[in-house]
């Protein structure tokens, strides 16, 4: 990046004193914080509506009934005698109590039914029902994430409303959730069919995704669907690439044969990997995601039609379509959308066939004797245990016994310095070591203003972990005084590498740094945390990675 240096006027860049109101020029010295704590955003527990205007009516409606069918007002009077009333005054009371009755009828006609716009901001609160997968939402460190998260935030943020999710198994279950108004949206990569439409509204498409033909590396690749005729073809039960295979083969492909495998089963993709099918059909967008699971499946080429991408609406909300398409046009125009998916497609171009395949190897063979280690330290240090995993992985690939030229050591590269500071004495020890880097990144990341949000806070926390606190203070001066927001992780990371340059590092206070490492670091930090995020909440379990093993294992590669 080539900035203009003569932006800066003043002699040095400080902070605190005349920079940022934040900054603190030295790493102090306090208790290290148990105070950290990264929730869990489950979904919230669903309200249940009662209704009562129902049983007011039975109750008034109804006489209660007691003794020899009497009514409650005469129920005192002797058996045999009823008072009479004059024929007169009955006429009367009958004309009053059928005059009621019309006006009532007439009121209760004459109000609207309120619409599903106007119930979900009475409500304050926009229920979606959504799958969880990589690409539409899964609980990270932070809280939940996902594409569909992420828009589905933007849009009940745009109402002016809160946002509740429940996330289900599979399609059926989200359009039961539909049908029983559970859910005013549906929103999950959603492509929306006949069986949709017996349920709800669909919305404009908000993006065409490719759908993609892959096999494993190394075997000729077909170039079309005719080629996949006689072969071992995969796909998901109930899918929108199913759905696509049948079209096709109506199309004038009648030999296109396929195996089905169930939502609840195994991953296609795995399929292949154990040499059970030839070729499996999936979603451009989880491929980009799933690959780094999968590195030895590659793309063959793409079906000819991509899919639309839309939501379903609960069936009576046509005004709430509406809304949603004005919706998508507005961020589509307004960039927002773009914004909203990169956080995937930044994951996704970052793949590395031979880093991937590495990291794979590693969650079988290393991570499950050191996971619980992780955990422990994030009892004490109130860290996600994953976030703690990515930030070792990053510094030594979980190698317990790595040691740096500047002599830092084990997991969590811990150097003397730093063990001291946090109270470990044998930084050797593989637990000590884990609690160590725990701690001393629970100690920066409180050290970071609390006015920042998250997860910016802990981006900024992991560059200071790896450059220092001062460099990242210099960073955030020199990014306010470039005119951008010093607690973004995004502005502070285009200005870090200014810190290598003369120009710049010369008016700052701490001078010089390799400004370039810090935004390399937090970058691989992201993408392995966002690996071990999905694993741990998916049925590709962390927990029990044998199957991962026993295929690593078979593998002639050696990492150490």
């Amino acid at each position: 990046m080539n900035a203009d240096v003569s932006q800066i006027s003043e002699p040095r860049l400080y902070g605190g004193e005349g920079g940022i109101r934040t900054h603190v020029p030295d790493l102090p010295d306090h208790p290290i914080s148990s105070r950290r704590r990264y929730d869990r955003f489950g979904t919230s527990p669903r309200e249940r509506w009662y209704s009562t205007s129902g049983m007011k009516a039975a109750i008034f409606n109804q006489p209660r009934v007691y003794a020899h069918g009497q009514s409650a007002r005469h129920a005192w009077l002797p058996e045999g005698r009823r008072p009479r009333l004059p024929r007169r005054r009955a006429l009367g009371r009958c004309t009053l109590t059928l005059t009621a009755a019309c006006t009532l009828l007439l009121a209760s006609c004459a109000q609207p039914h309120s619409s599903a716009l106007e119930q979900i901001r009475a409500r304050g609160k926009l229920r979606v029902v959504t799958l969880d997968s990589p690409t539409s939402y899964y609980l990270s460190a932070h809280g939940p994430q996902g594409f569909e998260y992420r828009l589905a935030s933007a849009f009940a943020q745009r109402l002016g409303v809160r946002l509740e999710v429940e996330a289900v198994l599979d399609e059926a279950a989200m359009r039961a959730a539909l049908a029983q108004d559970r859910a005013d949206i549906a929103a999950a990569q959603i492509t929306a069919d006949a069986d949709w439409r017996r349920v709800g509204l669909p919305t404009q498409s908000y993006q065409q995704v490719a759908q993609l033909v892959v096999q494993v590396r190394g075997r000729p690749h077909p170039h079309d669907v005719t080629e996949l005729c006689g072969t071992r073809v995969v796909v998901r039960a109930g899918s929108p690439q199913l759905a696509q295979l049948r079209t096709i083969r109506h199309r004038g492909v009648p030999r296109l044969l396929w195996s089905l495998e169930s939502n609840a089963g195994a991953d296609p993709l795995e399929q292949l990997e154990s040499g059970r099918a030839d070729y499996a059909v999936v979603d451009a967008n989880e491929f980009a995601f799933t690959q780094h699971l999968y590195p030895d499946v590659s793309v063959a080429f793409s079906l000819p039609d991509p899919r639309p991408l839309q939501w379903v609406v609960r069936a009576d909300g046509a005004d709430l379509v509406t809304a949603v398409d004005r919706f998508f046009a507005a961020a589509a125009s307004s960039g927002e959308l773009a914004r909203i998916r990169q956080p995937a497609d930044g994951d996704a171009s970052a793949f590395d066939y031979l880093e991937a395949h590495r990291f794979r190897f590693d969650i079988a063979a290393r991570l499950p004797q050191l996971q619980p280690l992780f955990q422990e330290a994030a009892v004490e240090t109130g860290l996600d245990w994953r976030l703690l995993a990515a930030v070792g992985y990053q510094e030594s690939k979980w190698q317990m016994d790595a040691v740096s030229s500047d002599g830092a050591r084990g997991i969590m590269m811990l150097t003397s310095d730093a063990a001291n500071a946090v109270g470990i004495t044998h930084r050797e020890d593989v637990s000590e070591n884990i609690l160590g880097g725990a701690r001393y990144l629970a100690q920066v990341i409180d050290t970071i203003p609390k006015h920042v949000p998250e997860p910016d806070r802990t981006w900024l926390a992991l560059a200071a972990y790896n450059v220092g606190y001062g460099h990242l203070e210099d960073a955030r001066v020199l990014t306010q005084h470039l005119g951008k927001n010093p607690d973004s992780w995004d502005d502070v990371r285009a200005q870090l590498p200014l810190l290598a340059q003369a120009p710049w590092y010369a008016r700052l206070k701490r001078g010089y740094a390799r400004g370039s490492e810090p935004t390399q670091f937090v970058q691989q930090v992201r993408r392995y945390l966002e690996v071990l995020e999905w694993l741990d909440s998916s049925t590709w379990s962390l927990h029990a990675p044998q199957r991962v093993l026993r295929a690593a294992l078979a593998t002639p590669q050696r990492y150490d």
